[in-house]
């Protein structure tokens, strides 16, 4: 028997997909596992579809291990403060937007993705 575990409104609104800024660029979330750890760290784990203007759809796997314990509270309570989780929201994207721009001359960026067939 599975059991399906009800998502945190922090892992909700991390697996929105979005734009970046500029337009440039689109992240498709396909699915986001959120994994929790005793030493209040997460791990996540995205896979995403990402569209580029004039280049075909290209499927990632990307993995961040987020071990910043200030935000340990927004990842898990049932009711974060819509400003820090906004601001979680907005660190995260950033993180996947940097390895994306990096990973083709950046060796620790690289490690964070695989490209999905």
């Amino acid at each position: 028997m599975t059991y399906m575990v009800a998502r945190t409104p922090a892992e909700r609104a991390l697996a929105r997909s979005y734009i970046t800024g500029d337009g440039r660029d689109a992240f498709d979330v396909l699915d986001l596992l959120a994994e929790h750890h005793l030493n209040r760290s997460v791990t996540l784990t995205y896979h995403l579809a990402v569209r580029r203007k004039g280049h075909p759809e290209e499927r990632w796997e990307f993995t961040l291990v987020w071990d910043d314990k200030s935000f340990a509270d927004v990842f898990t309570s049932p009711a974060p403060d819509p400003e820090r989780l906004a601001m979680l929201v907005h660190i995260v994207r950033a993180h996947i937007e940097e390895w994306w721009d990096t990973k083709g001359g950046n060796r620790q960026s690289a490690k964070m993705g695989r490209r999905l067939p």
